[in-house]
């Protein structure tokens, strides 16, 4: 498995495999690996088949995160994320640091961003109104990098998926994108990098996420419901959680 550091050198190493003909999948990720990453990791190398590159990208994106969000206490364990990536059968980590990705963005004299404007003014986008353009900027950077065939992103983080689909068809990417199911705890909360920040009774109350899903889809298998008042009613079953914090319930 190599080891590679910059877009440079993984330009290079892309070109090579696409001059021989060989089709790349691409995971981006965070690092903090987890199952739902090894997940994403297989479907890429089921896409790509035996004689196919898979490459992961392991890099915690400043420009993602808010003024007084938790970008300096990310969860970060590099050798353990190495091991993931060998026991998957990945063929290269992709390690860039934020300075080969953001040159200049201390001193201020970087100045370039990828902004899509109406998937991301929502949601997750008006609770962290900075998030997608940063999402979108660093996705486009490690598409320019790695030159994937396909890329394969997880359905917990629904809009950051949509607002990639229309990065690319607007912008012209030649990138098949492949949204993998959610992979779950036994109990039903969705595998995040995050959920190490939980205590054990948060990590309890965490379940109602799940369970206000399935009861969403209970509801609406039985009767139409106006969406405002099942809105109302879902987002009360979570606020009812002490250590839930309610950003926003929507339907689609």
């Amino acid at each position: 498995m190599r080891i590679v550091k910059t877009p440079a050198a993984m330009q290079r190493l892309a070109r090579i495999w696409k001059q021989e003909g060989v089709p790349i999948g691409f995971v981006p990720t965070m690092g903090y690996l987890h199952e739902g990453h090894a997940s994403l990791m297989r479907v890429a190398r089921r896409r790509m088949g035996p004689a196919g590159k898979v490459v992961v990208s392991i890099f915690v994106n400043p420009t993602q995160f808010g003024p007084n969000e938790d970008l300096s206490r990310y969860p970060r364990d590099l050798p353990r994320d190495l091991r993931i990536c060998r026991a998957e059968g990945v063929d290269a980590v992709f390690l860039p640091s934020d300075a080969v990705m953001y040159p200049g963005r201390e001193s201020g004299t970087y100045s370039t961003y990828v902004v899509e404007e109406r998937l991301s003014s929502g949601m997750e986008g008006g609770a962290r109104p900075t998030h997608f353009r940063g999402v979108t900027t660093v996705v486009a950077k490690l598409f320019n990098s790695v030159l994937p065939d396909l890329a394969v992103f997880g359905a917990k983080d629904w809009q950051q998926a949509a607002v990639i689909r229309r990065m690319i068809a607007d912008l012209n990417f030649p990138i098949r994108i492949e949204v993998a199911p959610t992979h779950r705890e036994p109990d039903g909360l969705a595998m995040s990098s995050r959920n190490v920040y939980l205590d054990p009774e948060q990590r309890a109350q965490a379940t109602v996420l799940s369970r206000a899903l399935k009861e969403c889809r209970r509801r609406v298998a039985r009767r139409r419901i106006p969406a405002a008042q099942l809105r109302s009613e879902i987002g009360a079953m979570i606020s009812a959680c002490p250590a839930a914090r309610l950003d926003y319930v929507e339907f689609f």
